[in-house]
């Protein structure tokens, strides 16, 4: 790492975990830092409409001299491209997968020059990151983002009450005992809380993700179909689906956000227009398709 080397912060975290409601106040708190979110598509990280300038098809201009990229697979020339900007970002801040081990990222950063890990922040999501940890399937997926943590802020601690803050916070100290614990709300943590502040950033190691772990679907339902009432179908249905998230026209000609995590559920105005379709993502052999596909084709 040289001194003028651009810091590269990992943000994990499991499905639904919140990462996406953090990035945007990151953004919309940037107070005169210049960063840069990577993410893998557009889609997955819908920018809140009042802070984009401008957007083409690989850059989203953001207000205050922040920028989002698509990387797709190409991760490092990303990077590469970033750290040879005029002017540069101060901070990156890559959006790793519901399924990605952070710490196999970070290994990624050793092979480039003009850029080094600020650190790992993992999200947990406080009602479900217990339980979640001891599933026979993903608990071991759980188990080591948080292992490579540097950072844990604790999502959604607005659905849980004292006795369960308190047990899951003192559980966390145990699993991830490196690691410095932020409680947070609605993504409400202040930049200067994440940002420069872990000492001496780990260099990550060599190791697959999940993502063999789960299979997928692409949903497509005719216009019209009433978007709250499909997301607490897919929710609740049986359906194996632990994640759902996409967008749709609604009834009322606008696109709407549906998403999904376990059996909560929401869908909300979007601020744009993305692409109609939405992804559910399942345990491999859990994942019920044809029931899937049956609910898509009683909509019509």
């Amino acid at each position: 790492m040289t001194a003028d080397s651009l810091p590269v912060l990992t943000l994990g975290g499991y499905l639904g975990a919140g990462k996406t409601t953090l990035l945007n106040h990151l953004l919309r708190n940037a107070d005169g830092r210049r960063l840069a979110v990577l993410v893998n598509e557009f889609g997955e990280l819908p920018i809140d409409e009042d802070l984009i300038e401008a957007q083409d098809d690989e850059l989203i201009s953001i207000a205050g001299g922040c920028i989002c990229c698509s990387f797709g697979n190409d991760l490092i020339g990303a990077l590469n491209e970033l750290s040879g900007m005029m002017p540069r970002p101060d901070y990156v801040i890559i959006e790793s997968s519901g399924v990605a081990i952070p710490g196999a990222i970070v290994s990624t950063l050793s092979l480039l020059d003009g850029v080094h890990s600020d650190g790992i922040v993992v999200l947990a999501d406080a009602e479900t990151i217990q339980t979640a940890a001891k599933d026979d399937y993903i608990g071991d997926t759980i188990t080591r983002q948080l292992s490579d943590a540097e950072i844990v802020v604790l999502t959604k601690m607005d659905l849980v009450d004292t006795a369960m803050a308190e047990e899951v916070e003192a559980w966390l100290g145990q699993t991830a005992p490196q690691a410095a614990i932020i409680p947070s709300q609605q993504g409400q943590v202040a930049p200067e809380a994440l940002l420069g502040v872990v000492e001496k950033p780990g260099t990550g190691h060599d190791g697959p993700h999940a993502d063999k772990l789960f299979d997928s679907m692409v949903i497509r339902p005719p216009d019209g179909t009433p978007p709250d009432a499909l997301a607490k179908r897919l929710a609740t249905g049986g359906f194996g689906i632990v994640r759902a998230k996409g967008h749709l026209p609604g009834p009322d000609g606008a696109c709407w956000l549906v998403q999904t995590v376990g059996k909560r559920f929401e869908a909300v105005p979007s601020p744009q227009r993305f692409e109609t379709g939405v992804v559910c993502l399942g345990l491999r052999g859990q994942l019920d398709r044809d029931a899937i596909a049956r609910l898509i084709a009683e909509t019509v």
